[in-house]
């Protein structure tokens, strides 16, 4: 799943049409052979990222340093592709930091752009004008897109992969942890992405650029949603199989198991909005994006 297939005659698909693809893919079934599992997952990721790289000579990566963007890099590097990796974050950020130091690791060609404080204003004030809203998250998330899309345009690369889909798959986020079913909320999660996509591919639209997600392909969302819970949060470690993958597939342990900030925290993006609402009277930070 990336841009191309989230339009339908040039139109955005509805939230329907989205809902019936995930309806589609669903299944009760669940592997418990913890080996099976990383192998499935493995083999479809390998896969997904083959398909859509076939036919693309440059390509970027949005990359942080977390374990999703980690992921596809080392896989696009170990099939011997062309790519560059863009991160985006403001001064000592952990996006910054955690990027250089897996780019090293894994020889990445990596490329990072600092924000100050009113390069960081612009990018926000030109995020809220594209999604026509001021939702603190979106916002936040939609402007380190923005910055690092226009990134990688100054390298004529337009085609970036994300890792969209992840956390929703392999219970990435805190809640998953306080549920009893944790495939079933999984499932909702990904019912419920399509407001994040649809924020992804405004930004992407309006820069003339396409996003793509190998993580949202049918067969690796089959394949994680075959995975036993008991492997999606392991000793209170959220992920754990895609992990254990990552191991597998070459990942530093150390970069494997990191915890990671979500976009807007790890890029020190929040923060700026914090400062900047203070800067210009406000209390909240809703009150200054509106």
């Amino acid at each position: 799943m990336e841009t191309k297939r989230l339009i339908n005659n040039g139109n955005l698909i509805s939230q329907d049409e989205w809902d019936k693809y995930i309806n589609n893919l669903k299944t009760n079934k669940t592997e418990t052979n913890k080996e099976k599992c990383r192998e499935l997952i493995k083999d479809a990721l390998i896969k997904s990222v083959k398909k859509r790289t076939c036919n693309l000579k440059n390509f970027g990566i949005l990359f942080s340093g977390g374990i999703d963007s980690s992921i596809i890099a080392l896989i696009c590097k170990q099939l011997n592709l062309n790519l560059t990796c863009y991160c985006i974050g403001l001064k000592n950020s952990k996006d910054l930091e955690w990027a250089e130091r897996t780019a090293l690791a894994l020889n990445l060609k990596l490329k990072t752009l600092t924000l100050e404080l009113n390069e960081a204003e612009k990018v926000i004030k030109k995020t809220i004008k594209i999604l026509k809203q001021a939702d603190i998250v979106d916002v936040g998330v939609g402007s380190v897109i923005y910055a690092g899309i226009n990134l990688a345009k100054k390298d004529s690369i337009n085609t970036l992969f994300t890792g969209s889909g992840s956390d929703e798959m392999f219970a990435g986020y805190s809640r998953f942890e306080n549920i009893k079913d944790v495939n079933k909320e999984c499932w909702s999660s990904l019912h419920n992405i399509f407001k994040d996509l649809k924020r992804d591919f405004l930004i992407a639209e309006s820069q003339k650029a396409k996003l793509i997600t190998p993580f949202l392909d049918d067969k690796v969302i089959k394949s994680a949603m075959k995975v036993s819970p008991t492997y999606k949060i392991n000793r209170g470690i959220r992920k754990y199989t895609l992990r254990e993958v990552a191991v597998d597939l070459g990942l530093p342990k150390e970069f494997a198991f990191r915890k990671k900030l979500a976009a807007q925290y790890g890029s020190g993006i929040d923060k700026v909005i914090l400062k900047l609402a203070k800067k210009n009277g406000f209390k909240y930070k809703k009150d200054y994006l509106k």
